[in-house]
């Protein structure tokens, strides 16, 4: 899936081939990230893409990248922004309706110390990172049953294996995740649904990037030993995940070759959990 490149440089990703002509994909998270990547990725493979969010400047920049993409032949698929606040639960679950592939990536983040941890955030984390995926896949399955087909890729992360300080809402709301996606893939296997998660180290995103300031507070360190001091400190791998690796691994999930895979958590993390 990627070709070598020089220490500390991000790989060259050599999509994998796909042909999702027909298929209606939905994204969530879609403005930016890995969201955005995943959109771009699964469109290029023919599908089309309900590019879903609650940014609607990040929706408009996505669907020029798409037009660019498409006017350059490097896009089969359609790109359909669709402005969606997924705290609005009912909301979230109507607009999964239909769908064959489902891409659970939607996130946000504070870092604070629990006893500081405002519990409204905490409330919000979870509910856009937890329940809204919930419902979406509820609302997704009826489709994905009657035809005997269907992917849900949930994008969590290393944190829904291991813990970090001052992350209790984004931890917990991923460790959630990694259930949700185990009890979709035993109740969908059956009617030809898997259900897996994606789970990625730091990305090169910017809900990472404002992590900085956040992190070197928590810590007590200045800002610029972020990175190799925190970010990266268990990582065998020195470097960032590119949204591109992360959306390529979504990619793979919902080929073929990805049929007997279900109910599991494929690891992007630089050797983190080898530990």
């Amino acid at each position: 899936m990627t070709s070598s490149s020089p220490p500390g440089s991000g790989p060259l990703v050599q999509p994998l081939a796909l042909d999702l002509a027909g298929r209606t994909a939905l994204v969530t998270g879609a403005a930016g990230g890995i969201g955005r990547a995943c959109v771009l990725r699964l469109a290029a493979a023919g599908a089309e893409v309900r590019a879903v969010d609650r940014d609607h400047a990040g929706l408009a920049e996505l669907a020029e990248l798409a037009e660019d993409a498409e006017r350059s032949g490097h896009l089969t698929g359609t790109v359909v922004p669709q402005v969606v606040d997924l705290t609005d639960l009912d909301a979230a679950e109507g607009a999964a309706a239909g769908t064959d592939v489902l891409v659970n990536s939607a996130g946000l983040q504070l870092v604070r110390r629990i006893e500081d941890f405002p519990p409204e955030v905490f409330h919000t984390v979870l509910t856009v990172m937890l329940e809204a995926p919930f419902r979406l896949i509820r609302g997704a399955l009826p489709h994905m049953y009657a035809q005997g087909w269907g992917r849900i890729v949930n994008v969590s992360s290393v944190h829904g294996l291991r813990a970090s300080a001052y992350k209790s809402a984004y931890v917990a709301a991923k460790h959630g995740l990694e259930g949700l996606s185990k009890t979709a893939a035993l109740e969908g296997a059956a009617h030809g649904v898997t259900s897996n998660c994606v789970n990625p180290a730091y990305v090169r995103t910017p809900l990472v990037e404002k992590q900085i300031a956040d992190q070197a507070r928590a810590h007590g360190i200045p800002e610029e030993r972020v990175l190799s001091e925190v970010l990266l400190r268990d990582s065998a791998v020195q470097r960032l995940i590119e949204p591109a690796e992360v959306a390529e691994a979504v990619t793979y999930l919902c080929s073929p070759q990805a049929a007997f895979v279900t109910g599991t958590s494929l690891v992007l993390d630089g050797g983190w959990t080898a530990h």
